[in-house]
């Protein structure tokens, strides 16, 4: 049972006296409330951020979510299918922008998503959060996400990553990483082969795929030691 189901069933309950047998001096808590937006999320500040200290990016522009209301179970994706998926344009640049705050694009017609720019309060980044605070439907979607690197000269990195569930990561236009399968979001759970972080701007892009449940992901460099690369600065541009 849900902790807002309960919260209900608790209130009705209390409405209809079946609570009497409490004490007098009883004391509920009923100040539970599902989570905002800003538990997790802060608005990208004007300075730029640095990786935190385990080298996790937290700055991010995240796309509002696209609808895939078809993905019923998250058992489907294997690398045929999320590459696939992953092809797929759904407006124009879609592989080339790097979004302003508020930034909209448009799938069709009927539908305009936003670019939203967040520093995430987490290691990982929580997308399934990220809709709900918007008010947007959390699950069988697909999110997309971009940021900028900016490194000090040229280094020789691996990319590590976790989601939940199916993702695919670019590097200055080039594919990084390929997470396939119904997984759970788990630090370094694929590592890509080595890379390279040109000196000065490196644009990072991603897309995750996810079904019914919870969706989020984390995203560090690796030296060649496998130790976190933290100096470097992330920015929206």
């Amino acid at each position: 049972m849900s902790v807002s189901l309960f919260r209900r069933i608790l209130l009705s309950a209390l409405a209809l006296g079946l609570l009497s047998a409490l004490p007098a001096n009883a004391q509920l808590d009923l100040s539970y409330h599902e989570p905002d937006l800003e538990d997790y999320f802060a608005p990208a500040a004007a300075t730029p951020a640095t990786p935190d200290e385990q080298g996790f990016i937290r700055r991010w522009s995240l796309l509002e979510p696209i609808a895939k209301p078809e993905i019923r179970t998250n058992a489907i994706f294997d690398d045929t299918y999320l590459n696939a998926e992953f092809a797929k344009i759904y407006f124009p640049e879609q592989m080339t922008i790097v979004p302003k705050d508020g930034q909209k694009v448009k799938l069709d017609k009927k539908t305009k998503l936003a670019w939203h720019c967040y520093d995430s309060k987490r290691y990982n980044v929580k997308l399934y959060r990220f809709a709900t605070g918007l008010g947007l439907h959390p699950t069988e979607a697909l999110f997309l996400a971009v940021t900028v690197v900016n490194a000090p000269e040229d280094m020789t990195v691996r990319m590590s990553v976790g989601s939940n569930s199916g993702s695919k990561w670019w590097v200055n236009g080039e594919e990084a990483i390929l997470l396939s399968g119904d997984r759970r979001m788990v630090v370094d759970d694929c590592v890509s082969r080595k890379i390279t972080l040109k000196a000065g701007r490196n644009v990072i892009r991603g897309a995750v795929i996810n079904g019914p449940g919870m969706s989020d992901f984390c995203i560090r460099f690796l030296d060649m030691a496998g130790k976190p690369v933290t100096n470097l600065t992330v920015t929206n541009q």
